[in-house]
């Protein structure tokens, strides 16, 4: 699959941007989001075998606070708020999705499912917060909305099944 052309140069020579970009996922022609929300596979993969409230503290901390300032940056300097290439926040999204998900593949890729479906979805109010919040926050704010509702369903089919 050929990267999309029509993006700005800067990300892939300034490195706040490459990383909004997650890591160059946000270059995919189509489906950007979904292909950024692959790059948090192998990162819960590493954060996996921390307990969980270890592991949002790392996901907070390290990830979603920092996020906020990184997706204001991007955005900022490439001109477009929220550009579908910045994906740093389908990234946080994903790792929140799987706070707590018990271990193996059946719900790496449940949560894969349920954090997009949300996501693309933006059932009430993910999409009021993606119309209404600017800056950074915004960018991140729906994301982190769909990964509480995406964690909630995995939560529930954690205890049915």
């Amino acid at each position: 699959m050929k990267l999309n052309t029509n993006l700005p140069d800067s990300i892939w020579r300034n490195p706040w941007h490459f990383l909004a970009f997650g890591f160059g996922a946000g270059a995919m022609p189509v489906a950007p989001g979904t292909f950024g929300t692959l790059i948090a596979v192998p990162v819960y993969l590493l954060l996996a075998p921390l307990s969980w409230p270890y592991y949002l503290l790392v996901v907070l901390l390290l990830l979603l606070l920092p996020g906020i300032w990184l997706c204001h940056v991007t955005a900022r300097d490439i001109g477009v708020h929220d550009h579908s290439g910045i994906v740093w926040d389908e990234i946080v999204g994903y790792l929140l999705t799987m706070a707590a998900a018990p271990p193996g593949w059946l719900w790496i890729v449940l949560g894969f499912i349920l954090f997009r479906v949300f996501d693309i979805v933006k059932p009430w109010p993910i999409r009021l917060a993606d119309q209404r919040v600017s800056g950074g926050f915004g960018i991140m704010l729906d994301d982190v909305i769909a990964a509480l509702y995406a964690w909630l369903v995995l939560q529930l089919l954690v205890l049915l099944l």
